[in-house]
Order: C-alpha cells, then structure tokens, then sequence
C-alpha cells in the first residue's frame, strides 16, 4: 500500500461509495479557501439515499456506531470524488470533528469517531491519513443520527505536486 495512489488505496478497501448528499438546509456541502477543503458536516448516507439512524448507548452498539462513522467516512469521501475527481488531489487530513449521537452515560465516544479516522488512514496513510481530531457527544443530531462528523483537509496545489 505504500506505493500506492490514495484511488488505488481506496480501491483495495473493496467498499463503495453512497451519493454525495445535496444540502438541505442554508450552507455549502465545502469550500476551499486556498490549499485548504473544509468539509461541512457529513451524516452517514446510505448507497440507497436514506441515512443510518439512531443513538450509541441507547439503540446502537459501540461496533454500530463505529460502522456509522465510517460510513459518514465513505459521504465524506464521495462529496471529495463527486466534486474534485480524485482522492489524490488531497495531500493529508488536517482535522476531524467527530459528534456522537448518544445518551449522557455514553462515554466511548472516540472509539466510534475511530470508524471514520481508521478509513482516512488507509487511504491516505497513517502521516497523511490521521490529523488532529476531537470526538464529542450530544444528546441529538439532525433527524437522528448516530455520528455526524466535518473535516479539514490540505490539498495538493503547488505546480511540483505530482497529484495536482
């Protein structure tokens, strides 16, 4: 994997990517100020449109839910493919803000944001592919689901940078 282009590491996962989602409430899905992407809050999209949903220590396992922010990871991931054509116009992720849908003695939050960290690091590997993050919860998220997670990520925008 080493050698390989953050679409081929993609390729290797065997999954698939949902629809990139349409905004519906008053916001844009990114923007890119300079070298920087910053993705807007992602929910989990199925391939079917219709999105997971539930709360961690309610109606959701810690595994579930790991599975929801990993296909948060996979929106995220097609917001990134539908938009700029290729993962390998990132060089690495920044940021990750991970929230976790759950109840108030639900305390594992980070081992859910893990399903999306974990996804990033094997596509753009572990320099690139894990940034800062911090994993939080709150009592709900919109049209209850279980993990919404935004991003910042640095993309590849000088004339030496083989994937621009």
């Amino acid at each position: 994997m080493q050698n390989n282009t953050p679409d081929q590491n993609f390729e290797n996962t065997g999954l698939t990517l949902p629809p990139a989602p349409s905004p519906i409430g008053v916001y844009k899905p990114f923007v890119v100020d300079g070298k920087y992407l910053y993705l807007s809050g992602h929910g989990p999209v199925k391939n079917d449109k219709s999105l997971m949903r539930g709360r961690l220590g309610q109606d959701m396992t810690i595994e579930e839910g790991k599975l929801a922010a990993q296909q948060v990871a996979l929106t995220m991931l097609s917001t990134i493919k539908t938009n700029f054509g290729s993962f390998n116009k990132i060089k690495r992720v920044i940021k990750v803000l991970g929230m976790v849908n759950s109840t108030d003695d639900f305390e594992r939050h980070p081992n859910v944001i893990n399903g999306c960290s974990e996804l990033f690091a094997k596509i753009w590997g572990p320099d690139n592919g894990i940034g800062v993050r911090s994993a939080v919860g709150f009592n709900s998220l919109p049209d209850n689901i279980p993990v919404e997670i935004e991003a910042l990520f640095e993309l590849h925008n000088s004339p030496q940078d083989p994937f621009k």
